[in-house]
This record gives structure tokens, sequence and C-alpha cells, in this order.
């Protein structure tokens, strides 16, 4: 099962866990496994059906938007990693 590293912002929406194994053979199924396990969780990540655009999601070290963005496939061993964007002046 593909795991996701979740990042300390989103920890308290996630039971406090850094990583959570999730079902799905694509970004979107693996996040909304994500979703269901853990609901807090689900609305920090998603506008509607899209990801928040603050939201960056990497698969093995990719960013998912210059692959086929949510509709990435993901293996049993691939990392979904959840990045929150940094912003500053």
């Amino acid at each position: 099962m593909p795991l996701v590293r979740i990042p300390t912002p989103l920890r308290p929406q996630a039971g406090g866990l850094d990583k959570i194994e999730a079902a799905g053979s694509t970004v979107r199924e693996v996040l909304a496994d994500l979703g269901c396990q853990h609901p807090a969780i689900q609305e920090r990540l998603f506008d509607g059906g899209e990801i928040r655009r603050f939201v960056n999601v990497y698969v093995n070290n990719e960013d998912v938007r210059y692959l086929d963005d949510l509709d990435t496939p993901v293996g049993a061993k691939d990392e979904v990693s959840i990045i929150p964007a940094v912003a500053g002046g």
C-alpha cells in the first residue's frame, strides 16, 4: 500500500501521524482513502474536487502537476508526499 507523508501542519488532522498507509492506484484514490481514514484532513487538502492551490503533492519526489496531476499512477511501494506551499517576502 502506498505511504503518505504528512507534513507537520497537517498532523493534528491526521491523529498526530507523520506517515499513513492509504489504498489506491492513483494519487486521487490514495488521497480519498486518506480522507476516509482522517476526515479532518480532507477539507485542508481539497477545495471541491481539486487540490488547494497552496498544497503540493509529490510521488517519489516528483511533482504530480508535471505528471498526470491527481490521476498520476501510484504503486504499492510508492511514497506520496504532501507539501504545503511556503510563502513569504
